[in-house]
């Protein structure tokens, strides 16, 4: 959420600053003619709160100095004084009322992008940091998509997954499954060894943790929504792991806080219909493995490129083709201030394709959630930065493998880091 105090003191450069990431002129207007009229309602409650103790003290004063209690003289006052109360009493719910409306604004509003993000409208105009790999690209053509390798080698089936849900979904079999599994151990290894603590949240979240991580109101026909309870499917680990402190002040000496954990993740995929429809690219339920930070905000610029690099490694690790991009304003997550794509080399396709996104979301969803931390000796506090990446969509890097090892002869070398986890050399 973004600051409003920011937007009061600065509202020329909130507005050009939202004008890269789309049309918001707006709702912005709107926040600022709302902001206005409760701030002037707020001055008039103050000065009738003021004038109600003035007639409290005053009344005490004439009582003590002998006027008759009952006389015209406190009779004035306490008429007087009623009459404010009755003007308080109506004055509080519409000041309440315009700070719902003022909230309910500023919800809908993203983050501002950093001074380093790219400018531009769309995927267009994002730009390309670095490769890694291209002479691991297998080289020749006709190679098979991941999902005619998979279904070839009877690892996944789609069909079934139709039969047993809808279309979108996939069943892994024998080594698929394992694969899946394997792949998961081993981006957990690989991060609770650089330092990162492992959770395992609910994958149900409420509607309190959706609006804190940013997900809600913006992105709601995105979720699965349960029908009888206050409970979503999560979209992300980013949302629980975000509301793992939600409302709470920190210390400064528990920063930085680094976690990952693994989770399924639902969504609905609403406005992608007739992209992806086959294969593990875009599920409705997948898994992936999240890394999140809590950072201190000198530090947050820096972590948002200690995060890209290990989920790059990895990439690294199973020796898989990518490059990494610098998002532009106009194709940025809701959240972001600053995002880096990974996308890793899909032979079948002849490109790459998304594979992490790595975001430094700064203050914004710790206001959101209410998250903040105090330093000694200081007064006040100050609200944490917050980061998250995959690392990695664990189906995303299934197809990856399944395309760039596949065989001549059919079958698929399994990456030498991961032989370990499923004791074998080919799928």
């Amino acid at each position: 959420m973004l600051d409003l105090k920011q937007i009061r003191q600065n509202p020329d450069q909130v507005a050009a600053a939202l004008a890269k990431r789309g049309d918001y002129a707006q709702p912005l207007s709107e926040l600022q003619t709302l902001d206005g009229k409760q701030r002037q309602l707020e001055g008039v409650r103050s000065q009738l709160q003021a004038r109600s103790n003035e007639i409290g003290k005053a009344v005490g004063m004439k009582i003590r100095g002998g006027a008759d209690p009952k006389g015209d003289e406190v009779k004035s006052l306490r008429d007087e004084g009623n009459q404010v109360k009755k003007d308080l009493a109506e004055l509080e719910p519409k000041e309440k009322d315009l700070k719902v409306k003022i909230q309910d604004i500023l919800l809908t509003l993203p983050n501002l992008p950093s001074d380093t993000t790219p400018d531009g409208k769309d995927e267009a105009d994002n730009v390309e940091v670095r490769r890694w790999g291209d002479e691991l690209i297998p080289q020749g053509n006709g190679f098979f998509a991941h999902y005619e390798l998979g279904e070839k080698l009877g690892i996944m089936n789609f069909e079934r997954s139709v039969k047993i849900a809808q279309s979108r979904f996939v069943t892994l079999i024998g080594a698929g499954a394992a694969l899946e599994r394997a792949l998961i151990q081993f981006m957990l290894d690989r991060h609770t060894k650089s330092g990162y603590t492992e959770i395992l949240p609910p994958i149900l979240v409420n509607t309190a943790s959706l609006t804190g991580s940013g997900q809600l109101p913006k992105f709601a026909e995105d979720s699965f929504k349960c029908a009888d309870d206050d409970l979503w499917l999560t979209p992300t680990a980013e949302v629980p792991l975000t509301n793992l402190h939600r409302s709470e002040i920190l210390n400064q000496d528990q920063l930085p806080i680094n976690y990952c954990a693994y989770t399924p993740c639902f969504r609905r995929e609403a406005g992608s219909y007739g992209r992806d429809t086959r294969g593990l690219i875009r599920l409705h339920q997948f898994n992936k493995v999240e890394m999140f930070k809590f950072v201190p905000p000198d530090t947050s610029f820096d972590e948002l490129e200690a995060l890209t690099r290990d989920a790059e490694d990895i990439l690294q690790q199973l020796k898989l083709p990518y490059r990494v991009l610098a998002l532009c304003t106009g194709d940025m997550g809701f959240s972001a201030a600053k995002t880096y794509d990974l996308e890793v080399w899909l032979p079948s396709a002849n490109r790459y394709r998304e594979i992490s996104s790595c975001s430094n979301c700064v203050d914004f969803q710790a206001r959101r959630a209410d998250i903040r931390f105090k330093t000694p000796g200081q007064k006040g506090t100050q609200f944490v930065h917050t980061l998250n990446g995959s690392g990695l969509a664990v189906g995303r890097t299934m197809a990856a493998i399944l395309e760039n090892y596949q065989q001549l002869n059919g079958s698929v070398k399994i990456p030498d880091v991961l032989q370990p986890y499923l004791r074998r050399e080919f799928l």
